[in-house]
């Protein structure tokens, strides 16, 4: 029985198989040929139809939600089911990528005619490029290995990462072509923090003044503790006018009640931050979270959010708020 130890060793030894794989892959990549695969998958309109069958069909249906993902519409079309409807998906002049290890696939060489019919030029992603397909596609990108990276040497493993990481590359390249950025991912992933950060803006979450514990810099620090725990949002804001003079947290409070006996004694203004850092209720939940967390020498929790025409104060966000979704 293997040791935990030999067990392990062998895992290591798959990992460092299909990296290998995957970086021959890469020494192997020929800059003309994948200049024009993405070239023809490169669309303003229509979408990249991504077909293979058993370990490749798992491959292609990464690539098409990684590419739907970033910019890129595309759609899985298993090779035995379009010739029995599922071809409808594929519009002319959609382009095809291939998807086959051993280039030999049956579904796919049945299927080339009728793509072609169809208008669609396609790219090759193949495990052997002297094969029938790669006799058959536009373009050829080699997604051979050199060997699998299981034990016995047949389980696809080290090409499925291959053909997987030239899918992202290929993503990735369009995203270049497309100048694909971030607010547009987000844009893709609405729901994930990623995307609140760069979607929503401070005012969508912000707690409004008037539910925020706001002070005179005259007042002491027993009407502070009433008024925070009236609105328990972590602080109070020592306002003159509509002008905020500083902040006071729990953190603030706590200090200041062990230093002294009597808490009529001590002003708030004597224990406010002065000038602390701000923020406008324009900007996104990623400019806050950034500035919370980088604030020297320590991270803060929460943020006055100021007019920036009137500097006139309007609330608090917290990082709670932001990372509430």
């Amino acid at each position: 029985m293997d040791t935990p130890t030999n067990e392990a060793e062998a895992a290591k030894a798959v990992l460092f198989k299909e990296a290998s794989a995957i970086q021959e892959v890469a020494n192997r990549l020929n800059i003309e040929k994948f200049s024009r695969a993405i070239d023809i998958l490169f669309q303003e309109r229509g979408k990249i139809i991504i077909t293979g069958i058993g370990k490749s069909g798992y491959v292609g249906k990464k690539m098409a939600a990684m590419l739907c993902s970033t910019g890129s519409p595309s759609a899985f079309l298993h090779p035995a089911e379009a010739v029995h409807g599922d071809l409808g998906i594929h519009q002319k002049g959609d382009p095809v990528i291939f998807l086959s290890n051993s280039g030999t696939t049956p579904e796919l060489i049945y299927l080339e005619p009728v793509l072609r019919e169809r208008g669609a030029e396609i790219v090759g992603i193949l495990g052997k490029k002297q094969s029938p397909l790669g006799k058959k596609v536009d373009v050829i990108l080699d997604a051979s290995v050199h060997e699998e990276a299981d034990p016995l040497g047949i389980v696809p493993t080290a090409s499925f990462a291959a053909a997987a990481a030239l899918g992202d590359a290929i993503g990735s390249a369009l995203m270049k072509r497309r100048k694909f950025d971030s607010l547009q991912y987000a844009k893709t992933h609405p729901a994930g923090q990623l995307g609140r950060n760069l979607i929503l803006k401070v005012k969508n979450v912000f707690h409004a003044k008037e539910y925020v514990a706001c002070l005179e810099k005259q007042s002491w620090i027993k009407e502070a503790v009433i008024e925070m725990s009236k609105f328990p949002l972590g602080a109070a804001c020592i306002m003159e006018d509509k002008k905020l003079l500083g902040i006071i947290t729990d953190g603030d409070l706590r200090r200041a009640l062990l230093e002294t006996d009597d808490i009529n004694s001590v002003r708030v203004d004597e224990i406010m931050s002065k000038n602390p850092q701000k923020i406008g209720p324009g900007e996104s939940l990623g400019v806050a979270l950034d500035l919370m967390e980088k604030r020297k020498p320590t991270p803060i929790s929460l943020l006055p959010v100021i007019c920036p025409e009137t500097e006139n104060f309007l609330g608090i966000v917290r990082l709670h708020d932001i990372l509430a979704g």
